[in-house]
Order: structure tokens, then C-alpha cells, then sequence
């Protein structure tokens, strides 16, 4: 019996082609249906392992998908991963490497992709499925296994992951790979490894395969008993607390979730994913909570007796590792069931919006039992914020405004690079001059912990802090991609000396596609973060400051380099500035504004001047042999917090 199938002939890269362009995601809001291109653009470093097939499909097929040419792997699937947060996993950028090195380099982007739960669709070249010319060009041999190549190294690291050996399985690859990229609960990367000859090879594909699929993003209602079992914990609480996380921003909750804190005289609490969810300036908002957060969330969180964690996964940032809300009482509402049953409390399945309303029918009129609590915590902080964003170092070793002592460090960097601008308060230069709705982006190192802490916007989603892999390098990347998302918008990318040099390959994208985007390079000449760690620890800085070699001394030792980061990136085509005083970062920053192409300024900025405490803990690996007073202090601390911890 003959089929009545309509099917048509294409290649592998060309089914991939099409099917991608007639993708559509949909969610529903306030009884509307947004729907939204889950693809326009394309994003492809080309290699021997992808120029042909797929690259040749993106070349010669009737499509309207826009290529963009990446500069290094890496770069270019971290710049989509941004593009997604900021489009709040609506849209995607498909990235393509060749096989070998070039899909090995997307494996970080992949890991950062999934931590987040943000969607990523990565294409890797592979070794040939006949095997005839084994081993091709960068092909990773094993000895006892001939199917493993460098793309087994995803596994580890995406939500899907399969290898296209035949033409027709490329249907249930990409199949499997959309309802991934599209589950709200267990959405990450998704990586297709595409041998080289099997690219070019031709099937018959049905004809409805390419029809215009639309992915509707599920909104999970919870179980009626889980319900009540929250709402009970509620009721039974007199202080409770709401951490907002990155679920709350990517079901657009963020008005339902303020609203039912209105409602119950609840205050909340931000992570790094949530904030810009709601409000800066709403009354109830104590900004950042945790290692990283603020005198305000956390001494809240320490003497609340229930906490409601709303699409967060309950880092060790969040939690302080499981010591600030120790006694607490904990429940979360998540679309995970995964993340939703952590800390041992009390779990609600659900869509952030959905739960944040069923939870509220069972309430019966209930409010907490703050008085002025918040209020005064909220006073107190902002107290500090004026202190943070006015300190002037004044060139013989003190900070006036808080008395302490600096170490050595800082008169050896003023004296080689004539910096003296100290971190908090270039934050809340870069606050008060730059757009109230610009897009700051960031990633790593000691400005995640200032920024989550000092930041504020009342422009929803404009935070865009990857803080789940903490991935050095994302910064720039994670700027041009925001741009893409938002080409209205003014986009900041604020980055260390180290991150910048870790990777800024797609500034040459931003130039090439005549975006503009801002990087904000803080030079301390050091991995600050880390160099704070280890003399914390009673260590001896090592290699986490940028000095030049003094013979065989330790590196420690030498002088502080000073790098023209303004010079390399004016090689780019970028416009530049060097800020070495409050006063040039001001200058720097107005001026700006008034640029159609991209913008590097190069703050010199002292090291040691960033924030730190405000009654948190992290437990990091000490030495139980401590060799220093300093490491025996450390070890002793950590017992003791340890001793007051939650030990699951």
C-alpha cells in the first residue's frame, strides 16, 4: 500500500535548517497568549566539521534565520545563553562548532546553561558515522571504546545530549531537544553531535515535520495538598520570609509575588537570579540575602521563623551554607520537584505564579507580626549604602570613612597605575550617571557579591548576573548577547581585570554587528575575590595578583603590572576611556552616553575596597592542620558555624 505522506528531500543540515525556523514558543499572562520566534538568529564558528552540511544549508537554503559569526566557542554560546535570560527563555541562539577543540570549548557554556536552567541548542561536529577515514582531523581516540569522541564530554553537562549517526534520526533528536529547551522545570542545554558525512546525507522527511510548531511553556498548577500543607506552615509562622528567585522572573510573577506580600506583610528577599523580578523600591524588597547579600535581607532572614523560597534552588550563596536561617523553618514552590524538596521543607510543585496564587486562596486574611522591623533594617542599610558609595582613599593607606587599615597592596597599585578609585564607590557613580533601565551584566569574581548586595533598578529583568557557574568570562559575552535581546537598551557589562582577560572574543562581534555595548573593566590588577580568600585563610597571596616576576622570588613579590586595557580595546574599533579618579569615572560615563559604537572604560580601581560580611557565612575548604595564627582563627571559625548549620 502506497503512503499518502507528503515528504520532501533534504539534507540533515537542511532539515535542521527548516525545522529550527518554524519554531514558536508561547506562554500565557493575565489571560493572553504571548507568542514569540523561538529562533532568528544563528550563532557558528565554522570548522572542517561544519562548514559543510549544516553550514552549507545556512549558506544556500531559502531561510530567516540570521547568521552571526562567533570568535571563540565559548563566547559566542555564552553570549546566547544571555540572550535567553534576558528574553526569559522565549527565544533561543543556536550555537555550532566544528568537532574537536571547537566543541570542546562550548562544554563550559553548556555547564552554564544548565546550572542556570537557561536554554541552549548546541550543535557539534563529530567523527564520521562510516568510520572509513578514521581518525579524521581532531578526532579524540580511545582505544577501547571507537564511539567516544569530545562530544561525550556534554553529557556530564547538558539536560540532553545525542549523536546523529543517520539522517532520520535527526526528527527525534530535535524533538527531544525542544521539549527540553522549553520545560520550565528541567530546562538547560541540549547538545546534538552531528557526524561530518551524515550532514550532507539526504532522507525524505515528511513534509509536516517543518510545519510551525508552537512550544507552550506549562505553567504547573500545584496538588491541592501541598497547598494546604504550605498554607499551614504559613499560618502557623510569625515571621516568615520570601527569597525570590530566578523562577519568579522566567514565569513573570514578579507582580503576583509582590502582591501577595503586600497582601501578608511578608518581606522578601532577592538571589542573584531574582533580582530585577520586582521592584528595587518597593517597601517590602530587602535586595540580596545570603553570602553575598545585605545587612537588611539577612538579618531579617536570621530571625524569621519560615522561609518561602519562590524558583530558587537554594544555593550555598543563598543559604549562607545552610547556617543564616538554620533555625528557620524552610518551604519553596518551584516547578522542580528536584529543587522544590531541598532543605528538607516543606515542597509545592507549581509554576511560581500559580503556586504564589493557590497558596494565597488558604489564607484566610492572614498577615505576619512585623511591626517596624523591616522598615528598620531597610534604614539601617541605607545608612551603610551612603557610607559604600562616598568612600575617597586619600593616598596614605587609610579609608577615612570606615578607618580601616589597607594593606600594602593598595599604596603598591596606586603607585603603579595612579588608581585611586575604590570599588563601592565607582558603583554608585556607575548607579546614579548611567540609564535607569540599562542592563548590567556580570558573572564573577568580588563584584556579583557588591552588586547583588548595592545594585538597585525598578526596570524588571535588567539585572543579568550569572551567578549558578559564577563562569569568568561570561561577562563581555553575556553583554553582547542582552544587546541582542534589547537593542534599545543601554547594556553594561561589568567585569574584573581577570574575567576580561579570561575572554572578551565577542567584543569583536559587538563591533562587527554594530552593537553597542559598555564594558565597564574594574583593573585591580588581581583576581580580587580569590586573593581575599586565601589571606583569609592565613595563606600568602599566590598567583592572584597580576605582578611582574622579581627573579625566583615568589611572584608575590614584584611590582604591580599596568595594563592599557583602553588601548587594546581601542584596537577593536571600540570608543575608550581610562578612569583613574571619581571624578575621570564621571567624566567617562556622560560621555558615554553620547556614542553610537561600543564603549570600553578602564577603571582603575584599588584592590581591596569591595563589600564584605553583613552577618553571613561560607564554608570553604580550611586546613585542619592550620599552619598560621590567621588559619588556625579560620578553622576554628568554620567549626563553630558548622556546629550551628543544617547538616543535610
Amino acid at each position: 500500500m502506497k503512503s499518502s505522506i507528503k515528504t520532501v528531500r533534504l539534507t540533515v543540515g537542511e532539515a535542521i535548517v527548516r525545522y529550527l525556523d518554524n519554531q514558536y514558543t508561547a506562554i500565557e499572562k493575565d489571560g493572553k497568549l504571548i507568542e514569540a520566534k523561538f529562533t532568528e538568529l544563528f550563532y557558528a564558528v565554522f570548522g572542517h566539521g561544519c562548514v559543510l552540511g549544516v553550514g552549507e544549508a545556512l549558506s544556500q537554503a531559502q531561510h530567516s534565520i540570521k547568521v552571526m559569526q562567533g570568535k571563540n566557542e565559548q563566547g559566542m554560546a555564552q553570549a546566547a545563553i544571555s540572550y535567553a535570560k534576558m528574553n526569559d527563555r522565549m527565544k533561543i541562539i543556536p550555537c555550532m562548532s566544528s568537532i574537536g577543540p571547537g566543541a570542546a570549548n562550548m562544554v563550559t557554556a553548556a555547564a552554564t546553561a544548565t546550572v542556570n536552567n537557561l536554554p541552549l541548542l548546541l550543535f557539534m561536529g563529530d567523527s564520521f558515522a562510516t568510520r572509513q577515514p578514521d581518525p579524521v582531523l581532531q578526532q579524540v581516540e580511545q582505544p577501547y571504546n571507537p564511539t567516544i569522541t569530545t562530544n561525550d564530554a556534554f553529557k556530564a553537562v547538558t539536560r540532553f545530549f545525542d549523536r546523529v549517526t543517520r539522517p532520520e534520526m535527526i526528527m527525534t533528536s530535535l524533538t527531544n531537544a525542544m521539549r527540553v529547551l522549553t520545560d520550565p522545570a528541567n530546562t538547560g542545554a541540549a547538545a546534538i553531535a552531528l557526524c561530518q558525512d551524515v550532514q550532507g546525507e539526504s532522507f525524505d522527511y515528511p513534509e509536516d515535520f517543518f510545519r510551525k510548531r508552537v512550544h507552550y511553556i506549562r505553567r504547573q498548577k500545584p496538588d491541592e495538598y501541598e497547598v494546604k500543607q504550605l498554607a499551614n506552615a504559613v499560618r502557623e509562622s510569625k515571621k516568615p520570609l520570601v527569597i525570590v528567585g530566578g523562577g519568579v522572573r522566567y514565569s513573570l510573577a514578579g507582580e503576583e509575588v509582590a502582591s501577595f506580600c503586600e497582601k501578608h506583610n511578608i518581606p522578601f528577599a532577592e538571589t542573584q537570579a531574582g533580582k530585577s523580578a520586582i521592584k528595587s523600591s518597593h517597601p517590602l524588597n530587602l535586595g540580596g540575602v545570603g553570602v553575598t547579600g545585605n545587612a537588611a535581607a539577612n538579618t531579617i532572614a536570621a530571625d524569621a521563623d519560615l522561609i518561602i523560597g519562590i524558583g530558587t534552588r537554594f544555593s550555598d550563596f543563598t543559604t549562607s551554607s545552610k547556617w543564616l536561617f538554620a533555625d528557620a523553618k524552610v518551604a519553596a514552590i518551584n516547578a522542580s520537584a528536584f529543587h522544590a524538596e531541598k532543605m528538607d521543607g516543606v515542597s509545592m510543585v507549581a509554576d511560581a505564579a500559580e503556586g504564589i496564587k493557590a497558596l494565597d486562596n488558604y489564607l484566610d486574611g492572614y498577615k505576619s507580626s512585623y511591626t517596624t522591623e523591616i522598615e528598620e533594617a531597610k534604614r539601617l542599610w541605607a545608612k551603610e549604602m551612603e557610607r559604600l558609595t562616598s568612600i575617597v582613599y586619600t593616598g596614605d593607606g587609610f579609608i577615612p570613612e570606615n578607618k580601616t587599615h589597607m594593606p600594602d597592596s593598595l599604596i603598591a597599585f596606586k603607585d603603579a597605575t595612579g588608581g585611586d578609585i575604590c570599588q563601592t564607590t565607582a558603583l554608585g557613580i556607575i548607579r546614579e550617571l548611567i540609564p535607569g533601565n540599562a542592563v548590567v551584566v556580570g558573572a564573577s569574581g568580588s563584584l556579583p557579591g557588591c552588586l547583588e548586595r548595592m545594585w538597585t533598578t525598578d526596570a524588571v529583568g535588567s539585572y543579568n548576573m550569572e551567578y549558578g557557574y559564577s563562569c569568568m568570562g561570561y561577562e563581555i559575552a553575556g553583554a553582547f548577547g542582552a544587546k541582542l535581546a534589547c537593542p534599545d537598551k543601554e547594556v553594561y557589562a561589568l567585569v574584573g581585570d581577570g574575567s576580561f582577560n579570561m575572554l572578551h572574543s565577542e567584543m569583536i562581534t559587538a563591533v562587527q554587528e554594530g552593537k553597542k555595548i559598555n564594558v565597564l573593566l574594574f583593573d585591580n590588577a588581581s583576581f580580587g575575590c580569590i586573593n581575599n580568600l586565601q589571606m583569609n585563610q592565613g595563606i600568602d597571596a599566590l598567583c592572584t595578583e597580576s605582578r611582574f616576576r622579581n627573579g625566583d622570588a615568589p611572584i608575590r613579590e614584584g611590582e604591580f603590572m599596568n595594563i592599557d586595557y583602553a588601548m587594546c580595546a581601542r584596537g577593536y574599533g571600540f570608543v575608550t576611556y581610562t578612569a583613574k579618579t571619581p571624578d575621570e569615572l564621571r567624566a567617562a560615563l556622560t560621555d558615554s552616553l553620547k556614542q553610537t559604537k561600543p564603549v570600553l572604560i578602564d577603571i582603575k580601581t584599588l584592590p581591596k575596597t569591595m563589600t564584605d560580611g553583613y552577618g553571613s557565612w561560607w564554608n570553604v575548604g580550611c586546613s585542619g592542620v592550620p599552619r598560621t595564627q590567621r588559619a588556625r582563627e579560620a578553622f576554628e571559625d568554620k567549626k563553630a558555624h558548622l556546629e550551628q548549620a543544617r547538616r543535610y
